[in-house]
């Protein structure tokens, strides 16, 4: 495989691949203008959802849409993009490539070694091999991404999550270039929300309220025992440049405080390349709320419902639903619109998610927490209640038209949970798993493997399960790369319906090879506190010995 700058064109479904740099070399001198003009697989036929009620309803074609805002005038909209490079792998790549399916878009998809053989190479209309299986040669290699964009007529870059996808560099670096767009928010918006201190003194300056601490430059351990001592303990340290729970420590009285800040500042400094750190004030019974919301380029911006996210391992999300239960309406209200004053203050487009935190005795004191500028891993729960595409919205968004709907347009009907199913073993603190999928069998009311929904009756009553995966039976879940195997995402008229249509698709989910948390999953959701609604962030560490009685088994998920 090709390990320099440069890729060369690998027909859809290939059997051989190029295997020297010279075949390589003679490959890309072999480019030319027709070999890069977007390529059409008459073998392919694009597969429609099956309309339901219940279900994610796609905007489809716009310029026919019903479901097209009264305020947008179709006469004016810019076409969207004939050809798109998907700069992800796993389940996010393939769920945007279905998406482009529809929509008649055709895709690029790129893909290190370790992936060759990977489902998203498979699915796209073209794909290339950028790099060996290290993310830092291969996914983060903005020069060799660019290229293949350039190369193949690709004119715009989807970031899905992680990897480039909240670069400000990256961004930027497409704001400069002519012909090739960046599929989310501007760079100085990403940059913004990228220092967890300086986003917390603009979110106070509009309006936003933020967790009382301490978010300044001088990093002295004194000032910060100081600080800490000020705002009270508990305390959290936080990396200000942190995410996914790294660089973050929790001193619990002054004796810890030393320890917790030098842990938090060298796992900061090696995981992001900075130690700066904020002191915040910990709450001992937090919830995690946050809110999708969405904004074009014409000053438009609404918030699409709200998720809870609170039961986590390792500062990590593991199942998330929407609506937020035991809320009460206004106070979603002022969510919803406290996480579109962050956008503004920002100048944000496209799609984001404002989280906030919120004392789980008393929700009402609410906390501006981050703000994740792209496209959630739980964003299919949002999908589910709201009936929209959100991969579409992004593609609108991006081709400069106005949002479809505005905020008085937007229904919430029903209630929806993801369960993220992860090759790992939760005796042993969640550690990764990898080895082949030697056995995949899906719920059988899923119709798809790829991020299509299914609508199967319970009772007289319409439920949707839904399955977004990047693997098949004989897949491997490499060392290289996070452990996710896959997203199951159901929904049901209310949230005791849809537990109980998630706790069915458990049973019926197998996975055979490496370890998985199924078994976890199948007791989190069966849990009495679960089931009330009674969640927060400590969930697991509360309720653990129940949680992992049965975990660890291989044979049996």
């Amino acid at each position: 495989m090709l390990r320099t700058s440069q890729v060369a064109l690998k027909p859809r479904f290939a059997a051989v691949r190029v295997g020297t740099a010279a075949m390589a070399s003679a490959a890309i001198a072999a480019l030319s203008t027709a070999t890069l003009r977007r390529q059409v697989h008459t073998s392919y036929r694009a597969q429609p959802v099956v309309s339901s009620p219940a279900m994610v309803q796609p905007i489809g074609n716009h310029r026919n849409a019903t479901t097209v805002a009264s305020a947008v005038d179709t006469t004016t909209l810019k076409p969207l993009p004939a050809k798109i490079l998907i700069a992800n792998r796993g389940e996010i790549a393939c769920r945007i490539i279905r998406t482009c399916r529809r929509l008649g878009i055709s895709t690029v998809a790129v893909f290190s070694e370790a992936d060759a053989a990977s489902q998203h190479v498979k699915l796209a209309d073209e794909a290339y091999c950028i790099g060996p299986a290290a993310s830092a040669e291969s996914y983060l290699r903005q020069d060799k991404i660019l290229d293949v964009a350039q190369r193949t007529g690709a004119t715009m870059i989807h970031p899905g999550y992680g990897f480039l996808s909240e670069n400000a560099a990256f961004a930027k670096l497409l704001e400069e270039t002519q012909n090739v767009t960046f599929m989310g928010p501007p760079s100085t918006a990403i940059d913004a929300m990228g220092s967890k201190s300086a986003s917390k003194e603009i979110m106070l300056a509009a309006g936003v309220p933020c967790v009382p601490g301490y978010h300044g430059a001088d990093q002295d351990p004194t000032l910060l025992a100081s600080e800490a001592d000020k705002i009270g303990y508990p305390v959290l340290i936080k990396a200000v440049k942190g995410g996914g729970g790294k660089g973050m420590k929790i001193a619990d009285s002054p004796e810890e405080f030393a320890d917790a800040l030098s842990s938090a500042q060298r796992e900061a400094l090696k995981s992001f390349g900075d130690a700066t750190v904020l002191i915040e004030k910990y709450l001992t019974a937090p919830r995690h709320v946050e809110v999708q919301v969405f904004a074009d380029q014409h000053g438009n911006a609404v918030y699409i419902s709200e998720r809870d996210c609170s039961v986590q391992r390792r500062h990590q999300k593991i199942i998330e639903e929407a609506p937020a239960p035991h809320l009460p309406e206004e106070l979603r209200r002022e969510l919803g619109e406290k996480a579109v004053a962050a956008a503004k203050a920002v100048g944000y487009v496209g799609a984001g998610t404002v989280e906030f935190i919120l004392d789980a005795e008393r929700p009402e004191n609410f906390y501006f927490m981050e703000m994740n500028t792209r496209l959630q891993v739980e964003h299919p729960v949002t999908e589910m209640v709201s009936g929209l595409d959100l991969v579409e919205w992004q593609l609108e968004v991006a081709a400069g038209n106005r949002l479809p709907l505005l905020q008085d347009e937007l229904k919430i009907e029903g209630h929806a949970f993801e369960a993220r199913i992860y090759a790992e073993n939760t005796d042993a603190g969640f550690l990764p798993d990898t080895g082949k999928l030697v056995h995949v069998a899906l719920p059988s009311t899923t119709t798809t493997t790829h991020s299509n929904v299914g609508s199967v009756g319970q009772g007289g009553a319409e439920a949707v399960v839904r399955v977004d995966t990047g693997f098949v039976s004989g897949d491997e879940i490499s060392v290289h790369y996070d452990p996710m195997i896959a997203k199951l995402i159901v929904k049901g008229r209310d949230r005791t319906e849809a537990l109980r249509i998630m706790a069915n698709a458990l049973n019926q989910y197998q996975v055979v090879g490496p370890m998985t948390n199924i078994q976890f999953l199948k007791d989190l959701v069966r849990h009495p506190k679960f089931v009330q609604g009674e969640v927060e962030t400590g969930f697991i560490g509360k309720f653990g010995k129940d949680l992992f009685k049965w975990c660890g088994q291989r044979m049996d998920q």
